[in-house]
């Protein structure tokens, strides 16, 4: 049956594949629907087609089988659809605005006369041109939008296929639908080539093979790699495609011919990359050698006595090989300074600070995250900021990345010294807009743990470095007496040597050991569950006066299952944030978000806007800025029905203001995962301990 209404309310909407569930308002009645609504709002009208189900828990449903967005058909129903964020520069003030001076012309004025906008308070005629234009992108992007669900595309690519592909976006996909390989991350290539083979495309054609490839080497950047061994990927095409071995050659050398892939023949076994994986790898190894080779300008004389003074003005007692990491720093354009946790990484760092700003030299420090940044401003006394920030690459298209090397010139760093915290963290590309931003003569510092988990992103940079052995590295096995009194400390240092956990009986056990690790075996789900929880409302505030919002986070190693951060996450909020007092609440993406909430961010936003009060020194009063940054942690502080605004206060003490249209860039930390908490970098504590 075919239905007309509008999405009034979203009870839940699946972040991954649109899924969702929300209260649809026909003519006649107000019903449940659910099924696949990509880039749906509240407030946007919809044809459905689909059928009536009965749901054993939650009773009747109209099951969307297809839909189609349509132009409200009530002044209600459009001005609602002007505010709920859909249209660049129009909230609810500016919508009741349009709607009230214009009335059933609306539409014709924002398709046909788009200077009349002009005529309404708040709006110029630069800005009418530009809600005119939004409005018909936004209607242009949405008849893309639907063609593109069917081969698994997000819906967020929408937008990009229409710049770079036009209003005949989707005859030039019907006429070559391998082109969306080339466009969007991510794609479900098996529906693209069944398209194309439906079109007449044989199952030998060049071009399907060949785009064969390309997704098998693009699926390949997913997990980190930057290149696959030619055996692999040749197995890979022949099960997608079910092509020969030679035809696949064939592919190759046409690729190759063509500058889209490159073979490197290594220790007796070909690799593939992408061409630009390849250029890209070239050019880090190109910039970092010349800044290793280039004269040490910053060399300091006498280095011995000026360390001896700071030791003995700081009051620390370096080892020889902290001084060795230092020494070599001074020695060398290009250092890396690794090891383990307590192995001193920090008291080099301030005590490099130390010394090259008493000889007025500039240092920059800079970290992958704004956590890690953060967290190295707090040890060292100096101010730190995200990698991102200091290279000025934040509006740059993150899938951009991967397409040319040439797209970026970063602003030059003013520092004579760079030194980069978690290098773990950073990916090749990042590393490489870094590296095109020093100066010849600038000293870099690279310090990380290549034990850590590797970087989101393509390329193992910090472990590949240390591998190649030409850059000077310094490697720090000795944990340090206060750091040694960590039970966490000693365990990871003895897994990575690949033994079990510490017994009470080991040697390395003293009499000041802090008990700070603990170890319990269970394999029931339920029963881990429920430790959890116990742990987190009652038994490590008795045990350490631990507080689970200043002190404790929760890791899991997946999102899924019970056990997962979503189920994870859904079980603590219950038991510590319950809406006891009938507080407003917003449901969002499968998660209902309460005012006391901990949240994290989830993607970088560079262009929102923060408050921080500042309660001491000269500068007394508002501090004001923008950027929120992928892995920083916060607490919902109030939630505004009437303004439609969530307000959050991050760690940091800076106050965002987040539209309910923009809660898909948070979701709930009161469990996280692994590889969130890299992000993070987390130090929950009360009394210095980890």
């Amino acid at each position: 049956m075919e239905i007309t209404g509008e999405i009034t309310n979203i009870i839940y909407s699946n972040e991954v594949n649109s899924y969702m569930v929300a209260e649809f308002e026909t003519d006649d009645e107000l019903l449940t629907v659910v099924g696949y609504l990509p880039f749906i709002h509240e407030g946007d009208s919809l044809k459905l087609i689909g059928k009536i189900v009965e749901h054993k828990e939650y009773g009747r449903q109209f099951k969307i089988d297809t839909f189609e967005k349509i132009m409200p058909k009530t002044l209600g129903a459009l001005e609602r659809y002007l505010a709920n964020g859909n249209i660049k520069g129009i909230g609810e003030i500016l919508a009741k605005r349009i709607i009230k001076k214009f009335g059933e012309e609306t539409v014709y004025v924002f398709k046909c006369e788009p200077q009349r906008l002009a005529e309404i308070k708040g709006i110029s005629e630069e800005k009418a041109k530009e809600i005119s234009q939004s409005f018909i992108e936004n209607w242009e992007v949405w008849q893309i939008v639907g063609f593109l669900d069917r081969f698994g595309i997000g819906a967020e690519y929408a937008k990009k296929v229409y710049n770079l592909l036009g209003i005949n976006a989707i005859e030039q996909i019907e006429n070559d639908p391998y082109i969306l390989i080339d466009i969007a991350r991510g794609v479900d290539f098996k529906q693209i080539d069944k398209m194309a083979l439906d079109l007449g495309i044989s199952s030998n054609n060049e071009k399907r093979i060949t785009s064969g490839i390309k997704y098998g080497l693009i699926r390949t950047t997913y997990n980190g790699h930057s290149c696959v061994l030619k055996e692999n990927l040749i197995q890979f095409v022949i099960t997608l495609l079910d092509v020969t071995t030679d035809e696949i050659e064939d592919g190759l050398i046409s690729l190759r011919a063509n500058k889209e892939v490159v073979i490197e023949n290594r220790d007796g076994q070909e690799y593939i990359y992408l061409e630009n994986f390849y250029n890209v790898e070239e050019e880090i190894a190109f910039r970092i050698l010349r800044l290793k080779k280039a004269k040490n300008m910053k060399y300091i004389k006498n280095i011995e006595k000026i360390l001896k003074r700071i030791e003995k003005k700081s009051n620390i007692e370096l080892s020889e090989k902290q001084k060795d990491a230092i020494f070599a720093i001074n020695d060398n354009n290009v250092t890396i300074i690794t090891g383990g946790p307590g192995t001193g990484k920090t008291t080099i760092i301030k005590s490099i600070i130390d010394i090259y700003e008493e000889k007025g030299y500039k240092v920059v420090l800079a970290a992958p995250t704004g956590r890690a940044a953060k967290r190295m401003t707090e040890t060292t006394g100096k101010e730190a900021s995200t990698l991102h920030r200091l290279l000025e690459i934040g509006k740059i298209d993150e899938d951009s990345l991967y397409k040319t090397i040439n797209d970026y010139e970063g602003a030059p760093i003013d520092a004579d010294l760079i030194i980069v915290d978690e290098m773990s963290m950073v990916d090749m590309f990042l590393i490489n807009y870094l590296l095109k931003c020093i100066y010849q003569g600038t000293k870099l510092i690279l310090v990380g743990d290549e034990d850590q988990l590797s970087s989101v992103g393509p390329g193992s940079v910090l472990k590949d470095l240390i591998h190649s052995e030409a850059i000077e590295t310094v490697h720090l096995d000795k944990i340090f007496r206060q750091a040694a009194k960590s039970k966490i400390v000693l365990n990871a240092h003895k897994v990575n040597k690949g033994e079990g956990f510490i017994k009470k009986e080991d040697e390395e056990i003293t009499d000041d050991t802090m008990e700070d690790f603990f170890y319990i075996k269970e394999n029931n789900q339920e029963k881990i569950l429920n430790e959890v929880l116990s742990l987190c409302t009652g038994r490590l505030e008795k045990f350490g006066n631990y507080d689970f919002f200043q002190n404790i986070q929760v890791l899991s190693p997946t999102k899924k299952g019970m056990l997962g951060t979503r189920e994870l996450n859904k079980s603590l909020q219950e038991k510590l944030n319950p809406n006891i007092d009938n507080l407003p609440e917003k449901a969002n993406m499968g998660a209902i978000y309460r005012t006391g909430d901990r949240i994290m961010q989830i993607k970088n936003n560079y262009d929102i806007y923060w408050e921080k009060e500042i309660k001491e020194g000269l500068n007394k009063g508002k501090e004001l800025g923008s950027g929120v940054f992928n892995g920083e942690i916060g607490t919902i502080i109030d939630i505004d029905e009437k303004e439609k605004q969530v307000e959050i206060k991050f760690d940091d003490e800076k106050t965002v203001w987040y539209e309910f249209s923009e809660l898909d860039q948070i979701e709930h930390s009161y469990a996280i995962t692994i590889h969130k908490a890299q992000r993070k970098r987390i130090r929950c504590s009360n009394n210095g301990n980890t």
